[in-house]
């Protein structure tokens, strides 16, 4: 493992993230847990997240306010959806901000969060549940590697 290494396209990284929003609600974090390991421009990260690391090390901190379209964009009304309520379990508990997993056509899971609900539909909002919202994005960078073997170095 190469401290002095910095990240670029394609970098090996592993780091610790906090991701807050301007209220101070922790949206994810892996303080608790392992830390992330990822390669650049595997899909990860967003791209905005990604671009803020560009150029840190092993060792670096860095703290970046980062606005919603470089984060996660904002919300399209076009992935808010009316499904039938006769489409849900008669035991789920249905109700507004309820986050309720989903299985798409292609066999992918994706999350949506439950806005309303009547007798007769569930309105489903599946935009990401951090669109819209500028995040802070607080990192500690503990390794990089740019070697074709990764952080096995």
């Amino acid at each position: 493992m190469n401290d002095a290494a910095v990240i670029g396209p394609d970098s090996e990284v592993m780091m610790h993230f906090t991701l807050t929003l301007k209220d101070g609600t922790v949206a994810e974090s892996s303080r608790e847990g392992e830390p992330l390991e990822f390669r650049m421009g595997d899909g990860a990260l967003v791209a905005g997240l990604e671009r803020a690391l560009f150029g840190l090390h092993g060792g670096s901190v860095q703290a970046i306010e980062i606005e919603p379209q470089d984060a996660f964009g904002f919300p399209d009304p076009a992935n808010v959806h009316a499904l039938s309520i006769h489409d849900f379990s008669h035991d789920m508990p249905l109700e507004a901000g309820v986050i309720i997993n989903f299985t798409t056509p292609t066999g992918d899971e994706t999350p949506g969060t439950v806005v309303e609900v009547d007798d007769e539909q569930v309105l489903v909002d599946f935009n990401h549940p951090l669109c819209g919202h500028t995040i802070h994005f607080a990192v500690e960078i503990l390794a990089v590697s740019n070697s074709p073997a990764g952080m096995e170095d």
